[in-house]
């Protein structure tokens, strides 16, 4: 049984293409989601979708409540995620209004809660591979079908935010190799393979951060996130449709994890 959950603005989805559409409260162990969970049918697949950072843009990238998220999809049997996340630009080539279909992160948080396992138990889960290669070649597969602009691959550094880099940052993650800049992809990847949820994210260039001597404005950033947004839900829809129960690594993550 496929169920898709949706993780991302309120602009990558249009409530009115789902059927069945309705707003549910999903209390979990470590608190509220960002927001209420919208459930409903697209396409004869089953959905649960939850605004990362809650109606309006109000929770900042630290104060997310990741962990609550991935809980609350996982219990109400969600199978596969699809993200979208808003990414600065580390390299020339990748340019603002592109999309990246990231396989890698490095991980430069300090403030969240990163597992689920906080008791008695040890979780080792295993990252090396942080998004669902399964997931991820799909969505390589139909972008190319509607030939938007993207990269099939991309390592992004996860800051803590919700300030945006000095230039000496930015130059220190090009030096080691990162391709991308953003705030939200970790702990949501890993939450989700502890969860054994195939996860893929699909992140939205909108600026060069700061390295070619330029400030990021969040004015330009919100208008080119706003472009995005219609390549990103042609993109998933097109996507959802063709999620099936193939074996994957992902859902056996813990199998190799638990001590």
């Amino acid at each position: 049984m496929i169920k898709v959950g949706i993780i991302g603005g309120t602009g990558v989805y249009d409530p009115n293409l789902i059927q069945d559409s309705k707003k549910i409260k999903v209390n979990t162990p470590f608190g509220r989601t960002s927001d209420l969970v919208t459930t409903g049918v697209f396409k004869g697949v089953e959905m649960a979708i939850i605004p990362r950072h809650g109606t309006g843009h109000r929770i900042n990238p630290s104060n997310v409540n990741y962990r609550a998220n991935i809980w609350a999809l996982k219990s109400l049997g969600v199978t596969h995620i699809l993200a979208s996340s808003a990414v600065g630009s580390l390299k020339e080539e990748y340019k603002p209004g592109e999309l990246v279909i990231v396989d890698q992160f490095i991980d430069r948080t300090c403030k969240r809660a990163t597992s689920f396992y906080e008791g008695d138990q040890v979780c080792h889960i295993s990252t090396a591979e942080p998004f669902c290669p399964t997931l991820r070649k799909k969505l390589i597969e139909e972008a190319k079908k509607l030939k938007v602009k993207f990269h099939d691959r991309g390592t992004c550094v996860v800051v803590e935010g919700p300030r945006f880099s000095t230039k000496a940052e930015s130059r220190m993650y090009q030096c080691w190799g990162a391709d991308i800049i953003g705030m939200t992809m970790h702990p949501e990847a890993t939450l989700a393979r502890e969860a054994e949820i195939c996860y893929a994210t699909v992140a939205m260039v909108t600026d060069y951060d700061c390295w070619k001597d330029k400030p990021v404005d969040i004015d330009e950033v919100v208008k080119i996130m706003n472009e995005n947004v219609s390549k990103v839900k042609e993109l998933f829809t097109a996507v959802i449709p063709k999620i099936s129960g193939d074996d994957c690594n992902c859902r056996q993550a813990l199998k190799t994890a638990l001590i």
